[in-house]
């Protein structure tokens, strides 16, 4: 079954087909690195992750490309605000995105290309520009002529006298239509620069992803996402600029990832409702963040609120703890194999089930809807004598290569099994034999503050995870 995915330049659901067969070109907008992410930016790192991720488990060989912005105003506002250097502040907050970035479970990027490094592809790209009629220079600073470029609007849907309308020309800008937009931008007194033919100073923001996408993926790419947020104007004038310059489709396809609300109002920095990342990973299981953030559909808004992501905590935790306890009857059963025709069937179909939600415009929402069906089913199967080797590797496909979740708190919880649990089981059977009772009860009631609940039957002790410990 193909992948299909809703394309913002054609506003509908499109068949993938990729530029080379068996390979994906994929670039996403990066963060501007004056701070730490907010869990908005959060939500695009680990939704196109995912993306990601199911695009290798298909079998396709995928160059990932994230950047960074490490010089724009609000690094330079910050860096001097706090004593530091421009590239001393951008690679401190480069390094906490990263940080942050990976305890969501989110891969590392094939590659992460800085503005900084890529400046002189960035001036002969504005050069080839101005050369050919779309932009001009004045006074040290560059802008871009959209009306120059047939098609402006095409990704926003809106005619070049709509988006005419609500521009305007700032006090300084020397722009000759208040549609143009910066290239580059003229050195102010003490700010970092660069030495172009026009004069120095720094790129605009836009023209800064156009030659990083050029430079490192080629004229024409797969897939470009980012937050919805960035459709107009970035993704719009990026547009416009790369297939100005090459005359080549730029992008076959656009992806963007909804709003966060907080509390069922919109995040934004000047109501002051926007959560740190970090702060809410060191509050809360990082793999509960990422199973809350993919438990709704990448194109729809989602709410956060403390309720919504206990909730999510919860649902979480059954998974997990099916899932774990599998893993238990794996290694205490395997004596106990039967063949179970109608079982294997059983989990063949929720396989198959998975993939097409993932296949439908990577519908996570649904998909981990089918990760209940499964959980369900191995429940029942625990009540079997059977082995888990079929559902337990179901389990790993779906969560832990596709969805990024459990990969990290499993083989934790793991670990203690085979280094801790077993030995203490262990121990009080030899002192049930020893008939030391009362340190066998103390046994019992230490594994049950880890959540593992003992049941002594005739066959022999067995045991389960617990959310509760009970």
């Amino acid at each position: 079954m193909p992948i299909t995915l809703y394309n913002t330049l054609t506003r509908k659901k499109e068949v993938f087909k990729p530029l080379q067969a068996g390979k994906v070109s994929m670039y996403v907008c990066g963060p501007t690195v004056y701070n730490y992410i907010h869990i908005g930016n959060a939500r695009p790192a680990i939704v196109f992750d995912t993306v990601r991720r199911y695009f290798e488990y298909r079998g396709f060989d995928v160059d990932y490309v994230l950047n960074f912005t490490d010089v724009d105003d609000k690094i330079i506002k910050a860096a001097k605000e706090a004593g530091e250097d421009v590239p001393e502040l951008a690679n401190r907050f480069i390094a906490a995105y990263l940080e942050d970035v990976g305890a969501l479970g989110v891969k590392q990027a094939t590659l992460n290309p800085r503005v900084t490094e890529t400046m002189d592809d960035i001036i002969d790209f504005i050069a080839t520009l101005i050369d050919k009629g779309y932009a001009y220079s004045v006074d040290g600073d560059v802008y871009f002529k959209p009306r120059a470029f047939d098609g402006y609007g095409k990704l926003s849907h809106q005619s070049i006298d709509e988006l005419r309308s609500g521009a305007r020309i700032q006090i300084g800008e020397k722009k000759t239509d208040p549609l143009d937009f910066a290239l580059w931008k003229k050195a102010k007194p003490g700010e970092i620069a660069w030495d172009a033919p026009w004069g120095e100073g720094r790129p605009g923001w836009h023209i800064e992803c156009s030659a990083m996408v050029r430079k490192y993926l080629g004229d024409t790419i797969d897939i470009h996402a980012g937050g919805q947020d960035l459709a107009f104007p970035h993704h719009e004038n990026e547009i416009a600029q790369s297939e100005a310059m090459t005359g080549e489709t730029f992008a076959n396809y656009w992806m963007h990832n909804g709003y966060i609300n907080i509390n069922n109002e919109k995040m934004s920095k000047s109501l002051g409702n926007f959560v740190l990342a970090r702060e809410l990973i060191e509050a809360h299981d990082p793999q509960v963040v990422r199973f809350f953030m993919l438990s709704v559909h990448y194109r729809n808004p989602i709410n956060f609120s403390e309720e919504l992501l206990k909730g999510a905590e919860n649902s979480l935790d059954r998974i997990r703890t099916a899932y774990l306890n599998l893993g238990h009857r794996k290694q205490t059963s395997m004596n106990l194999e039967k063949n179970n025709d109608q079982w294997l069937a059983k989990i063949s179909e929720l396989r198959k089930s998975f993939e097409a939600e993932m296949d439908d415009d990577f519908n996570t929402a649904n998909a981990i809807s089918v990760l209940f069906d499964l959980t369900k089913e191995a429940n029942l199967y625990l009540e079997s004598n059977h082995t888990a080797t079929n559902v337990i590797e179901a389990f790993q496909t779906s969560i832990s290569d596709l969805l990024g979740i459990l990969g990290l708190r499993v083989e934790q919880e793991e670990e203690l099994l085979d280094e801790a649990v077993e030995a203490l089981i262990q121990e009080r059977i030899e002192a049930r034999r020893n008939r030391d009772f009362e340190r066998a009860d103390e046994i019992r009631d230490t594994l049950k503050e880890k959540k593992i609940i003992l049941e002594d039957t005739p066959q022999g002790t067995r045991w389960k995870r617990g959310s509760n410990g009970n």
